[in-house]
């Protein structure tokens, strides 16, 4: 059976790919590079062929394509989190959509059936995505440093482990969670031997918990994943340590299911947009109620609530903690406890990261509202494009478009996850197109000026004109 056909039959319908209007400039290797090959760098590098716009690379660090991104590495979900029908890399071209993919592999009462969409099954799609559309990603790239050059940057890469220079016009940072900062780890964590405890970030071998204790610190959604990994890999008793004294039940973010909101969000005010992150900083993230399900179906996960960690320390028998309610001992210590945002802290930026314009730089709130956490995230443009901290000092921040989890204060979303496909990625291709046309207006100019043959005669209509 030939499960592609209604994806080709998209394709045709939509007509063929335009071709590169982009001219070629001397030294420049790229018109746009896109760092980081998951979900968004497969996204972008498919609208930028259908823009016309050519000459784009996308590289990832990771040794291949099923080590890139995060739903085979640090995802950890059953189901993932958002509903089934968002429109994700696909860009509304409904054929190439996980529907139309599932429905052709599995039928139509199949989709039916599915509540959200099962993580393999998306790690499965996303793989079709890009070897069905000939996406190229470029593995085992790693981008170390953007250096501003005259009108673009080089980009100082290690490539298999070698040192290696290339030139871009534009730079697009789909580089998930970490891309403007880092995982954040408790210091008192931080301070244990790396044997003794991990990140929900990290790989972790969840076969080494068998028969151990484990402790995992956070409530949100990823901590209760990875809960339910180390139960069904055979550990001993997982307990998971709350801060607040109830998980968090209430979805604060309201603007997938709001149009309205969705689609106009970076035209609000910044005192509404600066609220609406506290609010949901403050409510916590909520974890699917699947996730829960997972770890409480185990009589051997134990939950603390209003128990946040304080200190811990190795010993012998592993790690002592001391929490609000008391010691606790365990093998292992899963830190649950989300990322935090400081571009300063990503070498790729040392160049100018004391020049990218911060929330705390461009909006001061009440008292009652500060937030220090949220202050450090970039101020981004309208095409998720950094600012100058000071006018005029760097103009090449609006060459470098911000794709990641960053830009939730300026746009009400986790960037970078499905439901930000749709709005998102469109208006920084347009951006992207608009400026590079612009930047080389004389050349099109030219173009558009440029005498044409006519498509025919006068002799096609010489026969009807009358006196």
């Amino acid at each position: 059976m030939d499960h592609d056909s209604g994806a080709r039959d998209a394709l045709r319908l939509i007509g063929p790919n335009p071709r590169n209007w982009v001219p070629d400039r001397p030294g420049i290797d790229h018109n746009v590079a896109v760092i980081g090959g998951g979900q968004t760098g497969s996204a972008f590098a498919f609208a930028f062929r259908r823009a016309g716009i050519g000459k784009v690379t996308v590289i990832d660090s990771a040794p291949d394509e099923d080590s890139a991104g995060i739903w085979l590495t640090a995802a950890r979900m059953n189901l993932l989190r958002t509903p089934k029908a968002l429109t994700g890399p696909e860009l509304g071209i409904v054929g190439l959509g996980f529907q139309a993919w599932h429905e052709a592999r599995h039928g139509r009462d199949s989709y039916t059936k599915i509540d959200r969409i099962p993580r393999l099954e998306w790690a499965a799609y996303l793989k079709w995505f890009r070897h069905f559309l000939s996406i190229d990603i470029r593995y085992r790239t790693k981008l170390l440093r953007i250096e501003p050059a005259d009108g673009h940057f080089r980009l100082h890469l290690e490539i298999d482990g070698m040192p290696a220079v290339e030139t871009a016009r534009k730079v697009i940072l789909a580089t998930g969670f970490t891309g403007n900062g880092g995982a954040y780890m408790p210091p008192f964590l931080a301070d244990l031997p790396q044997a003794l405890r991990a990140h929900t970030q990290d790989t972790i071998d969840f076969n080494a918990l068998q028969g151990k204790t484990v402790a995992v610190v956070g409530a949100a959604a990823a901590a209760f994943d990875a809960a339910g990994a180390a139960l069904e890999a055979g550990a001993k008793e997982v307990h998971l340590f709350a801060r607040r004294a109830s998980i968090a039940a209430t979805p604060i973010t309201r603007s997938r299911g709001f149009p309205g909101a969705y689609d106009h969000y970076r035209s609000l005010p910044d005192a509404i947009r600066w609220h609406q992150a506290l609010r949901f900083r403050r409510a916590g993230s909520t974890p699917t109620t699947d996730a829960i399900q997972r770890a409480v179906a185990f009589p051997n996960f134990h939950l603390h609530l209003a128990a946040p960690w304080i200190d811990a320390k190795a010993t012998e028998a592993g790690i002592v903690a001391q929490t609000t309610a008391g010691p606790f001992q365990c093998d292992f210590a899963i830190a649950g406890t989300g990322y935090f945002v400081d571009p300063s802290a990503r070498p790729e930026l040392a160049d100018f990261a004391d020049r990218i314009l911060l929330w705390k730089d461009r909006y001061t709130p009440d008292a009652e509202e500060a937030d220090a956490y949220l202050g450090l995230h970039p101020y981004l443009g309208l095409a998720h494009e950094y600012q100058e901290k000071t006018p005029g000092s760097a103009p090449y921040l609006r060459d470098i478009h911000v794709h990641n989890p960053a830009g939730y204060v300026s746009f009400g979303l986790p960037i970078g996850d499905v439901p930000s496909m749709k709005r998102d990625i469109p208006t920084v291709v347009a951006r992207i197109g608009q400026d590079l046309f612009l930047a080389d207006l004389d050349s099109h100019e030219q173009r558009m000026n440029a005498d044409v043959p006519p498509d025919f005669g006068p002799e096609l209509y010489a026969s009807a004109v009358r006196g």
